[in-house]
């Protein structure tokens, strides 16, 4: 089976690097590298994986520092040339700080640190990183983050629906978008947002945390399924 080349950027302070690194390289058979933050060299990898953790101590803002480390500058060059990006929890935060997508993430509603599974509705199969799920599908991905209530302008979020860039959204696990089931405030229960060009995601729930199942779950496999699909053209045949 023809390979996509993965790169984990690892900035001080990540945690779930090592998760990312995993799924690609042992679950998804996927050739993967590490890419420290001072880098300048992407060393040709197909897909940037920025991961979860408190890149730089979350210190200013979460995201805030990283968007100026080197290794930035590089991936912004990568998402602009087509190059797939994406960006989860931390990652997600970096991206939007970086202007690789738009919006925001504020503090959880609750003003405390989320942890659990939640249910996520695939409101886009046609991205790049949703492809190997079914429009509509529920699937469960756990959650864990202090910092993840999407916010935008009116006619930001009116523009992101009307483009069918909302790749997630929190639901009940029968699908309903329910107030209950937002575990942080996100407006209009969003969990992952693609750019207009289709080519970066970000999401707050983690997918490198269950793409086995002897973690419970592998739900969150499609997700790396799908790049694969997108970087080779070949159909998936793990799941």
């Amino acid at each position: 089976m023809a390979k996509a080349k993965f790169g984990v950027v690892v900035f001080p302070g990540s945690n779930c690097d090592h998760d990312a690194y995993h799924a690609v390289k042992h679950v998804l058979g996927s050739q993967a590298e590490f890419l420290w933050h001072k880098e300048g060299d992407l060393q040709d990898v197909d897909v940037v994986i920025l991961p979860g953790g408190f890149s730089y101590g979350d210190y200013l803002r979460c995201g805030a520092i990283s968007r100026f480390s080197p290794i930035m500058k590089e991936v912004v060059r990568h998402a602009e040339r087509g190059g797939h990006v994406i960006g989860i929890c931390n990652g997600f935060q970096i991206l939007t700080e970086s202007g690789l997508l738009p919006g925001a993430l504020l503090r959880n509603r609750s003003l405390k640190f989320v942890c659990r599974q939640v249910h996520l509705r695939v409101e886009n199969s046609s991205t790049a990183f949703t492809s190997q799920y079914a429009s509509g599908q529920v699937i469960a991905i756990p959650v864990a983050h202090g910092e993840g209530n999407f916010y935008t302008d009116q006619d930001t979020l009116s523009e992101i629906e009307d483009n069918g860039q909302v790749a997630f959204r929190y639901v009940e696990a029968d699908g309903a978008v329910t107030d209950a089931s937002n575990p942080n405030g996100s407006l209009n229960n969003i969990a992952g947002i693609v750019n207009k060009q289709g080519n970066v995601l970000g999401m707050m729930p983690h997918p490198e945390r269950v793409v086995e199942q002897l973690l419970g779950s592998a739900d969150g496999l499609g997700v790396f399924e799908s790049l694969l699909h997108a970087i080779t053209g070949k159909q998936p045949i793990l799941s």
